[in-house]
């Protein structure tokens, strides 16, 4: 029930009090992003963390449609997707997986060439879909482990993602922005939602046993 009672205290923060999270806090839900289970495990996205770069996002505040989380929260955290799998991509996971098991990398022959049998099927396209879905699994991660913590978040889809890729250069770098999450305190006062009731479907309606 706990865990239940810290997913009743988040909601998607409208207005934040520019206050700055706590930097363990930060490191926590940071590290929790680094622990999400991915597709093939190969963790096929990054996340670009803005903290006090007034600079940046001032930039970005137009891009997204002038929400003040923007400017308000304490930090942004930028997901963004590969567009391609690349064979050092491949070769730099299995050597990863090698040293941390202790085990020779040849034994992941199989892992391999299951992985380069699903990634070569994939276009540009497909694969940046693909990793964006990868995306959102951390996103929930992320913003469970804030709420646990007493940190507010508030995901947002809502910005141009052709001028947030230009602004990172993320082209350059093989990635195409997928979902921003702003995370801080919440301006109580303000946010005309942050003592609001929680409005969701009931259960009867939202599971079916089969």
């Amino acid at each position: 029930m706990e865990a239940i009672q810290h997913l009743k205290w988040r909601y998607a923060t409208k207005k934040y009090n520019g206050q700055q999270i706590q930097d363990d806090h930060l490191d926590t839900i940071l590290e929790s992003i680094r622990l999400s289970p991915t597709s093939l495990g190969l963790q096929s996205f990054k996340v670009f963390v803005v903290g006090n770069n007034a600079e940046l996002r001032a930039q970005l505040l137009p891009i997204a449609y002038n929400q003040t989380q923007i400017t308000d929260a304490s930090h942004l955290l930028i997901f963004a997707a590969f567009n391609h799998v690349n064979q050092n991509h491949i070769d730099n996971y299995l050597n990863n997986i090698a040293s941390t098991r202790q085990i020779p990398v040849e034994s992941l022959d199989g892992f391999k060439k299951s992985i380069i049998g699903f990634t070569s099927t994939k276009d540009e396209t497909q694969t940046a879909e693909w990793a964006s879905r990868q995306c959102y699994i951390a996103l929930g991660i992320a913003m469970a482990t804030a709420a646990i913590l007493k940190v507010d978040t508030t995901p947002m889809e809502g910005f141009n993602h052709e001028g947030l890729d230009t602004v990172l250069g993320l082209k350059a770098q093989g990635l195409t922005s997928s979902v921003i999450l702003a995370v801080g305190h919440r301006d109580s006062e303000n946010d005309r939602l942050a003592n609001a009731a929680k409005v969701r479907k009931p259960s009867e309606e939202m599971f079916e046993f089969i």
